[in-house]
């Protein structure tokens, strides 16, 4: 007799039927999407603990992709006698016909043999019910894996309120799904899940990063190289990455692995030291993933901005707060004000007919957001997502600029010297590494968005002064050299 489909050999179809009904405003409410058959048997993939009794968490389960992944997983690996229990939350009624379907196809698997005990279909809010079983200090799970829904959560919700009372801190619903599953989870149980990577670094993932560092090891971290390709047919623009945890597990070196899309085809994974992946020494505990070339020139990330005595602020500027103090065109007793499109190509494009202003009012009311003439660094805070590089620098050069004082608009960061200008040899040479290959994928390994923050700035590593200099003066008669100019400097001083 032929041998019956396994559950997963559905999960495609559902999830298509399940999209194509879906009302696209309740997709955003819920802020889910599908998960394919080929990321879900990748996921189920990475489980290595089979104990004579499993209990699996699906907190969002959707139509099920992740459990009939999962339950083939267990089939494959698990002793005879095991038993699986599966518990699967889901508040979305049109999509609890498919759900249902996916766990029949999975008990009448001739593989089961009466192994599955118990599987149940919880139709309630995951937050409500988990944040009330952390509150009891249960934890009945052996194992969660997990596509948690994308949403920020209100300050003054329900569930951030529900959050805060279980110990938990965290501004995003797939954040929270995670949290809850961990704290649910048994010791040296299991968590597999697919989520933005946002939560690595950033001020607003702080208190989630600590919480969760102190309660899991991370075994693997799987990136895509393709932005999109996770939820390609949902359109879906987050950089995702899939990470497995394991409750109260010693820490060890990490797995990291990579592909280009979801086919995996080009799959490729590497050990790296945990300390690569947490600095020791970083307060933030910002997360890296580093699987650049980046990792191979240890020499050009080895000083903060801090140590090579520099600052790094938020331009200061929000122009519509000082609206009354704007001027179109510069003026005698005014200040350049520096927005993004000021710079372009490398140089700076000042002033430049536009709906903003190009200069500020000196005054008392302005005078504390200005910075006095000299050598800045600046960045763009935002990029698009198609530009190469996450990180822009642009030299601002007093030679250019023949006033005494300069505004900074709130969409840039600056690189200062308590709040002066710094060294010009050193700011060439430390604007031509911020367009830098390596710096470029330096910030990649913890950052998965486009925004680049003072605070990540602040948290990085660069090379020592002296190499700075070095690369400054070279900079400085190449004139205003290219990424590709900047590149084959490092590669050539490659210690």
């Amino acid at each position: 007799m032929p041998m019956a489909h396994a559950a997963i050999d559905f999960v495609d179809k559902f999830g298509r039927e399940a999209s194509s009904t879906l009302d696209p405003n309740r997709r955003a409410e819920l802020g889910q999407f599908m998960t394919s058959s080929a990321v879900s048997r990748f996921m189920a993939s990475l489980f290595d603990y089979w104990p004579n009794r499993v209990s699996l968490l699906e907190p969002s389960a959707g139509t099920g992709a992740l459990i009939a992944a999962f339950t083939d997983q267990f089939f494959k690996f698990s002793a005879q006698t095991s038993e699986l229990s599966v518990t699967a939350y889901e508040i979305e009624n049109s999509l609890l016909k498919y759900l249902t379907a996916t766990l029949q196809i999975a008990s009448e698997d001739e593989r089961c043999s009466g192994n599955i005990s118990t599987s149940k279909i919880i139709e309630r809010d995951f937050i409500e019910d988990g944040a009330l079983e952390m509150s009891f200090g249960r934890r009945p799970y052996t194992h969660v894996i997990m596509n948690p829904p994308y949403k920020k959560i209100a300050s003054d919700s329900k569930h951030r309120k529900l959050l805060s009372e279980a110990g938990i801190e965290t501004s995003n619903l797939y954040s929270a799904f995670l949290a809850l599953a961990v704290g649910l989870c048994d010791e040296g149980g299991e968590i597999v899940a697919i989520v933005p990577r946002s939560f690595c670094n950033g001020t607003y993932f702080r208190h989630f990063r600590r919480w969760l560092l102190q309660r899991v090891s991370i075994a693997q971290l799987h990136v895509f190289d393709s932005r999109s390709s996770a939820f390609k047919s949902d359109k879906v623009l987050q950089e995702n990455i899939v990470i497995k945890l394991i409750r109260g597990g010693r820490q060890q070196a990490v797995k990291v692995s990579i592909s280009h899309d979801d086919s995996f085809a080009d799959y490729d994974e590497r050990e790296v030291p945990f300390s690569r992946i947490v600095s020791p020494d970083d307060p933030e505990q910002f997360i890296h993933i580093p699987t650049g070339e980046a990792e191979d020139k240890p020499f050009l990330f080895v000083s903060s901005l801090s140590e090579l005595g520099l600052e790094v602020s938020t331009g200061p500027v929000v122009d519509f707060r000082v609206r009354d103090h704007w001027l179109d065109d510069p003026n005698p007793g005014a200040a350049p004000l520096l927005y993004a499109h000021h710079f372009s190509g490398g140089q700076l494009a000042w002033p430049r007919k536009t709906k903003k202003p190009n200069a500020i009012w000196i005054n008392d009311a302005t005078l504390r957001w200005l910075f006095p003439k000299g050598w800045y660094i600046v960045t763009r805070r935002f990029s698009s997502k198609e530009e190469r590089r996450r990180v822009v620098a642009y030299c601002v050069d007093p030679g250019d600029l023949s006033y005494d004082h300069y505004g900074f608009e709130n969409h840039l960061n600056v690189i200062h010297a308590r709040k002066s200008g710094i060294d010009p040899t050193v700011a060439k040479g430390l604007t031509a590494f911020l367009n830098s290959t390596a710096l470029d994928l330096q910030f990649r390994s913890f950052s998965g968005h486009t925004q680049v923050n003072a605070t990540d700035l602040r948290n990085m590593k660069f090379p020592a002064r002296e190499f700075l200099e070095t690369l400054g003066g070279w900079a400085d008669g190449v004139g205003t050299p290219g990424q590709t100019e900047i590149d084959s400097f490092l590669d050539l001083h490659n210690e």
